[in-house]
């Protein structure tokens, strides 16, 4: 071997049992990048956001050689935030990128950040208690990410993260099956965010994404950006809420096509929405909280003509706004598609005698609770979270089983829609004897 080439072979060696040694995994280059591509979400620095294509698989991804032990770490689960049994929450799962070992911490830091400023905007800041947060860390062998603070760094990472994507500076993308490998580790996955090691503002949006595991669609941010909370935001209005884009393209032309099934989409008038009692019809006139009153606002789902949208401007046309009153209902209804409104430490079914105590829990503030005892409302438990089964003052054989039965319904002015509003309440039933 040429002297030269052995030094650097030696020297390469080294770096990677140092980097084994300190719990790191080395950096080796992974996939090309350059197999199946779909489209992405690419979020401007002054809010406006556009489309642009994407490869699944990074070139940036950082792979192990067969052989080595797995780096110390690596995919652990912390609970941020526990609420519950994932079987009746909404599981949030963070997995941080271009962390090392030693910055894990940092990253379960920036991990609470970028769920904070998410649960800050309504209406997740009244259905925080539907959530579990869980932060998964993948071992990074380089701190940082591809592209910052310049396009000529590049840094081998475990979810392959890099700006420049697709040519486009702050289109922050990840290798789709490394992400996919992480979210497994978490109890359940019904929301996926990728927090990059970056200040840099940028981020990405994969909602034409789906997973065996559960969730739909991914969503990036930079982690050390205060702005970049947003992009995950509108992210989970595709995601959770079902919702469409409200932006529009110049010269993309005028919509043909049939009736949008978005609930914030529409080809009607406000006019014959209102004499068909179809789409957003029961909000409209209202004040909505993105501002101005609910209407029918031409442009959207990337048309500028032939589609309407319900304001002139909420968070799914561009960033830093609120929802708009259709666009929160959907949100409210995607939330109760994962999570219910009524939980108990005891099971469904459970066999109870009086002499038991049983509770249930409330996870959304002003929820109604009523008790029935043999399909006969008990008014004078409404509200009661914890009873001492005793004062049912059950009658009867000993052996008769009665069957309690504790129902919760949200009665939030948010959800209008009288087919969604009977799918917010949630009962749970027990079986008590004497």
């Amino acid at each position: 071997m040429h002297r030269t080439a052995a030094r650097t072979a030696t020297a390469l060696l080294a770096a990677i049992l140092a980097g084994t040694a300190l719990g790191a995994a080395p950096a080796w280059g992974g996939p090309a990048g350059t197999g199946t591509t779909h489209p992405v979400e690419v979020f401007a620095e002054d809010g406006s956001i556009s489309r642009a294509q994407a490869p699944a698989a990074s070139p940036y991804l950082a792979a192990r050689p067969q052989g080595l032990a797995p780096v110390r770490g690596d995919g652990e689960v912390t609970p941020l935030v526990h609420n519950g049994d994932p079987a009746a929450k909404l599981d949030v799962v963070v997995i941080g990128d271009g962390y090392t070992a030693q910055e894990q911490e940092k990253f379960r830091t920036d991990a609470t950040a970028k769920w904070n400023e998410l649960s800050a905007v309504e209406p997740y800041a009244t259905y925080r208690g539907l959530f579990n947060v869980w932060a998964v860390s993948a071992v990074s062998p380089e701190s940082g990410v591809t592209g910052d603070p310049d396009r000529a760094t590049v840094r081998h990472t475990a979810l392959g993260s890099y700006f420049w994507c697709g040519d486009i500076e702050r289109l922050l993308c990840v290798d789709e099956k490394a992400v996919e490998s992480y979210a497994a580790k978490a109890p359940q996955a019904d929301l996926v965010l990728v927090v990059a090691n970056s200040a840099k503002y940028g981020g990405a949006g994969y909602n034409d994404s789906t997973s065996p595991v559960g969730y739909e669609g991914i969503a990036t941010v930079a982690g050390g950006n205060a702005k970049s909370g947003q992009i995950a935001v509108h992210e989970t209005g595709h995601s959770l809420g079902k919702i469409a884009d409200e932006y529009a393209y110049e010269g993309q032309g005028t919509y043909q096509g049939e009736e949008p099934i978005e609930a914030n989409l529409s080809t009607l008038t406000a006019d014959t929405m209102r004499r068909q009692g179809t789409k957003w019809s029961r909000w409209l006139g209202q004040a909505s909280p993105d501002g101005g009153t609910v209407g029918a606002y031409e442009g959207g789902g990337y048309y500028p003509t032939g589609l309407y949208r319900p304001t002139e401007n909420s968070i799914m046309r561009s960033l830093g706004r609120e929802f708009n009153l259709p666009g929160r209902e959907a949100m409210i209804a995607g939330f109760y598609r994962h999570a219910t409104p009524l939980t108990s430490p005891t099971a469904d079914g459970s066999r109870l005698t009086a002499a038991d105590r049983l509770s249930v829990d409330l996870p959304v503030p002003g929820t109604r609770l009523r008790w029935y005892l043999d399909g006969r409302e008990l008014p004078r438990l409404d509200g009661r979270t914890a009873l001492d089964l005793a004062e049912l003052k059950l009658t009867g054989p000993r052996s008769r089983p009665h069957l309690l039965t504790a129902v919760a319904t949200d009665p939030t002015p948010a959800v209008a829609d009288p087919a969604l509003r009977a799918k917010l309440t949630a009962r749970l039933s027990w079986l008590v004897t004497r």
